[in-house]
């Protein structure tokens, strides 16, 4: 068995994370996966699983180009601390100082704000805006002005620093700023101060009409079918959101870079690193400035995970260890779980890098639990019951049965957790046999009725 050594007494079991990354692929039916796993910066790993084009049985591999979703946020944050070390900008100063369109609604909003996803701005990309003939109809094309314009005719949902809600709109106009300040699309100056200076040759904004090597195709599972991604205009291909091109061995290099001050100064990591300060709020974990800051068994963890056009993205730093572990799939993030492979993997490197796992708890609303566990069994047979949704449509229903594990049936499941939301309150129950099980959600509104199922990855599957 071949290893490689990544820390005194910590080798590398290339078996074991083979076998792991195979068999999780198969659970959760991903076409291909790309691993890199880094120590200090340096590649220890960097190897494709299955395939980066089902059509041409085109293998993936190290190489292979797939899109980012919201990883891109970390790289639009470094370049605005870039702009901010340079003296251009600072993160107290107002969003309409630069975007005007938004008027007096814009003045309490800083820069910072934008970052940390406490601007209080609402949603431009819900289903209601981005149907045909919408606000932000998804197959049109908006010049940059268009869509800040847009965005400015929406509503504010509470005031700037007083709440948290992750909005994709917070980046769009951060993209517009790159190019207020510098005179270049957000894609331009990308390629010249970060891709360039670091090597990262592959990574680019992406463009349906290029030729670019490597091209990875995205899927989506539709009624557990798998189907080509689904097209949007060029104009949300190239938002500041989550639109770019890399590899995992482009990702060894923006990694590294965070080991030294080529891209910024270590003072504005710790920056981004810290989460943002939100208003009667004080926590160690949370959001900073496009980075996710967690921490696993005392181990603090950076990172972001992303998820747009059939592909589903999680790159995670474990600082305190000098591990990184990133995953990049090509299926929707409705089926693909590559956060879930990170941890995984990070575990299988190392134990205390495993979160602890979900344990059955105490089931205070047994009799909700039984009525949604029998209307489920009886949407699996097609035979709806009352008090369970009745709207799912046949797509629906076959890929909740195409997602589920053998032996799902067996006996009540276990619930191992239970949290309120706004939509109402989400119920997770384990199905299926130990090391082949899935998560199975449950959201049911005030009244007990069900409004909702999906099944996910189990992260304790090994």
């Amino acid at each position: 068995m071949p290893h490689v050594e990544i820390s005194a007494g910590a080798p590398l079991d290339h078996a074991a994370i083979d076998r792991y990354v195979s068999v999780e692929m198969a659970r959760q039916r991903i076409p291909g996966v790309a691993l890199g796993i880094f120590r200090e910066g340096n590649a220890v790993l960097a190897k494709g699983y299955g395939l980066s084009n089902v059509e041409l049985g085109t293998p993936m591999t190290a190489d292979s180009v797939l899109q980012s979703g919201s990883m891109g946020k970390s790289f639009v944050a470094v370049a605005i601390m870039m702009l901010v070390e340079e003296g251009k900008l600072h993160l107290d100063d107002s969003l309409v100082d630069y975007l005007p369109a938004g008027g007096a609604n814009w003045r309490p909003i800083k820069i910072g704000n934008l970052l940390s996803h406490t601007s209080g701005l609402s949603s431009f990309d819900t289903p209601e805006l981005q149907h045909p003939g919408g606000l932000f109809d998804i197959r049109q094309d908006f010049s940059e002005n268009e869509l800040v314009e847009r965005i400015a005719s929406l509503p504010i949902d509470f005031p700037a620093g007083q709440g948290w809600a992750y909005q994709n709109t917070n980046f769009v106009l951060l993209g517009a700023l790159i190019r207020r300040i510098t005179g270049q699309s957000y894609g331009d100056f990308f390629r010249e101060r970060i891709f360039k200076p670091l090597g990262m040759n592959s990574s680019r904004i992406i463009s349906d009409l290029d030729i670019v090597p490597n091209r990875s195709a995205g899927y989506e599972m539709v009624g557990g079918t798998l189907r080509n991604q689904t097209w949007v205009s060029p104009t949300f291909n190239s938002t500041a959101d989550g639109a770019m091109y890399f590899t995992i061995r482009d990702l060894e290099r923006w990694d590294r870079a965070f080991y030294g001050e080529s891209l910024v100064s270590q003072k504005s990591l710790r920056q981004m690193w810290t989460p943002y300060p939100v208003a009667g709020i004080s926590a160690a974990e949370g959001y900073g400035l496009g980075w996710r800051i967690a921490f696993v068994n005392g181990n603090r963890v950076i990172g972001h995970n992303g998820a747009w056009q059939g592909f589903a993205t999680s790159f995670a730093r474990y600082v305190d260890s000098g591990l990184t572990v990133v995953a990049l799939t090509n299926l929707d993030s409705a089926h693909s779980s590559p956060e879930v492979i990170v941890r995984a993997v990070a575990g299988l490197i190392d134990p205390k890098l495993q979160p602890p796992p979900l344990r059955p708890i105490h089931d205070e609303r047994a009799e909700l639990s039984a009525s949604a566990w029998r209307g489920f069994q009886a949407l699996m047979q097609g035979k709806p019951t009352v008090g369970v949704i009745t709207a799912f449509s046949t797509d629906a229903i076959e890929d909740l049965r195409a997602s589920l594990p053998d032996n799902w049936d067996e006996g009540m499941p276990a619930l191992v957790e239970r949290v309120a939301e706004e939509e109402g309150l989400l119920s997770t129950y384990r199905i299926g046999r130990a090391g082949n099980a899935r998560l199975l959600d449950v959201l049911s509104n005030k009244t007990g009725e069900v409004t909702a199922f999906s099944i996910n990855a189990d992260p304790d599957n090994r």
